[in-house]
């Protein structure tokens, strides 16, 4: 027997895994490529900070949005398709590397974009696209491989490589040219319909057959993926006021503040059913999937706000104490609000949760308040740690049995 027919013989055919299969969890390969992740957030992150503390809001800004949108999609493509139609076989390994390889590319542009677009140039996304484009095309060659194989499931893949082509193309083409930034804005805006609008597009021609519960714990496993950023920002807080003050009553506040925030976050997202409820309603699968697009950018930029406030604790901040906090606060009160309207998307409204976000809200409110009547950013980020703990609170009081009540009844 030949080498090259035991390794033909080693393909498998990407003809759709089963949906129900029992006890289908993420693979070590899933969660390998889970880590390039870490990287794309952390120089994303700290670009951020570094450029919203220099008061550069507009090159903070779009570029976060530009990097993070770029890695959180390609991310969700790969993960949905893996769901699907991952074969484990060498040549899905291979793909994946290379998609790997992709966001540690991606990774490296975060600098150049942000610095661009500080100086007022045209945007330098030359490497973000390049590394952006090797994910997508690398993408590209399981649906191909999809298409090939799967006579079941050839009309969504064709559907997928259309639209996936037309974008990368257009990517492509605006980074070569080097367009302004005011023509970026919108040849962007028109790529990201065609980029969300491809799986529509694909999953009307046929549905592929993801599987929901390994989709909630993927979908769980990046979210602590994401909050990692906000310990690293906690740690470098941390670091900033023991620096400047030494160990300190405010220092281990201060510690226990952030970490209690980073727990509460975790904790309001893990307390709702996904796979559950998911299991139960396929058809709310693009609203919820997209919609954690807003999840893991603000737990992103919440990270980075952590970030920013140790800069301005070691003097290296040009901006006031209350925008600090309000990179902070923006984000906290955005990942509530997205992960709240998600989870009543798959369980049903609760108007006691709602009581409690909007109480969250306004302690939130507050919190920017009392740093601009003068509070310091420790007492700060002390009241900020309220909001997201009476969300948790009220939650395992009476919003979990409710939540499960509501699952129940849909699926009678």
């Amino acid at each position: 027997m030949t080498e090259q027919g035991s390794i033909a013989r080693s393909l498998r055919r990407m003809s759709g895994r089963d949906p129900h299969e029992r006890g289908r969890v993420a693979t070590s390969l899933e969660l390998f490529f889970d880590l390039t992740f870490v990287v794309v957030f952390s120089l994303t992150g700290v670009q951020f900070a570094d450029h919203l503390a220099e008061a550069h809001y507009e090159a903070a800004l779009l570029g976060f949005g530009f990097c993070g949108f770029a890695a959180v999609w390609a991310w969700i493509n790969f993960t949905w398709a893996a769901s699907a139609f991952d074969t484990d076989d060498w040549l899905f390994r291979v793909m994946t590397m290379v998609q790997m390889l992709g966001v540690c590319i991606l990774a490296l542009g975060a600098e150049p974009l942000f610095a661009s677009l500080a100086a007022h140039e045209n945007p330098n996304n030359r490497v973000i696209v390049l590394g952006y484009v090797v994910m997508r095309v690398a993408m590209l060659g399981q649906w191909i491989r999809v298409a090939v194989s799967s006579p079941e499931y050839r009309a969504a893949a064709l559907r997928y490589i259309v639209c996936l082509s037309v974008a990368q193309i257009g990517w492509v083409a605006a980074a070569v040219v080097e367009v302004p930034l005011a023509a970026l804005v919108p040849i962007s805006a028109a790529l990201y319909v065609v980029e969300l609008g491809g799986p529509v597009l694909a999953e009307r021609a046929c549905r592929t057959p993801w599987h929901p519960h390994h989709i909630a714990e993927r979908y769980g496993a990046l979210t602590i993926v994401t909050l990692g950023e906000g310990i690293v920002g906690t740690v470098a807080a941390l670091q900033a006021a023991v620096s400047e003050r030494g160990w300190s009553v405010d220092a281990v506040v201060l510690g226990f503040a952030a970490l209690a925030i980073n727990l509460a976050l975790w904790w309001v997202y893990f307390a709702v059913p996904m796979g559950d409820a998911l299991h139960l309603q396929r058809h709310r699968a693009f609203v919820w999937g997209y919609g954690h697009i807003v999840v893991f950018l603000a737990l992103a930029a919440f990270g980075a706000g952590l970030h920013v406030a140790a800069l301005n604790m070691e003097h290296h901040s040009a901006i006031a104490p209350t925008v600090v906090m309000a990179a902070i606060v923006v984000p906290t009160a955005v990942y509530l609000v997205a992960l709240s309207a998600i989870s009543w998307y798959l369980t049903g409204f609760d108007g006691r949760c709602l009581a409690a976000d909007t109480v969250g809200l306004v302690v939130l409110g507050v919190a920017v308040a009392a740093v601009a009547g003068g509070l310091s950013l420790v007492a700060g980020i002390v009241v900020v740690a309220v909001a997201p703990i009476i969300t948790v609170i009220v939650d395992e009081v009476s919003g979990s049995g409710r939540r499960i009540e509501r699952l129940a009844a849909r699926a009678a």
